[in-house]
């Protein structure tokens, strides 16, 4: 649930500019509220407070754009293919800016993990970063978006198209493959999300 100090004036102005519905608070303690896309704003005294599915649609409206982040994306299937889904992370020094997990239908590993890159690219470009570092446990997924690894399956390389399109986004990015536990949070997002399918 991010929490965004600022103005809150000038943050209700900001989203009222983007054609958001802006509306009264519900107590003495709330200034306004709003709702927008899978996401929804409580401004009190110094400080807004997102919630919903994608809190995402209101905190870009909010932040200021540009920066750096770190991301980490995790896709699981069981069954290979099998009931499959993806969990992502996004980090920056104030910690996690974003994070998701959810269920994607059948999909074999492979899938699952691009599916997970795309959606944790797709956040941070609507986040509005510059600048990303990305992080997976898949030798495979990080080798083959970099070129170092041929992609043979039809589907993975339509995937590793969208992926590069997506890192075009940004004036700088880097992709490295890492041992499972410093990915360990997108790993339990992903697991959490089958498990409670």
């Amino acid at each position: 649930m991010p929490v965004i100090e600022c103005d809150v004036d000038a943050a209700r102005e900001k989203l009222v500019e983007a054609g958001v519905e802006v509306s009264a608070g519900n107590s003495d303690h709330e200034e306004w509220r709003a709702d927008y896309g899978d996401a929804n704003a409580v401004a009190y005294d110094d400080k807004v407070v997102i919630q919903g599915a994608n809190p995402q649609d209101i905190e870009t409206l909010l932040r200021e754009e540009g920066g750096h982040a770190y991301l980490y994306f995790d896709g699981a299937s069981r069954g290979n293919p099998g009931p499959a889904s993806v969990g992502w992370v996004i980090v920056t020094s104030d910690g996690i800016a974003a994070e998701g997990g959810e269920t994607i239908g059948r999909a074999t590993n492979n899938q699952a993990e691009y599916e997970a890159l795309i959606r944790v690219l797709r956040a941070a470009r609507d986040y509005g970063f510059d600048s990303v570092e990305v992080k997976g446990d898949s030798e495979l997924i990080v080798k083959q978006v970099t070129g170092a690894w041929n992609t043979n399956d039809p589907e993975l390389r339509e995937r590793r198209v969208t992926v590069r399109e997506l890192l075009a986004d940004f004036d700088d990015w880097e992709l490295s493959h890492v041992p499972r536990e410093i990915n360990e949070r997108a790993d339990k997002l992903a697991n959490e999300a089958l498990d409670d399918a």
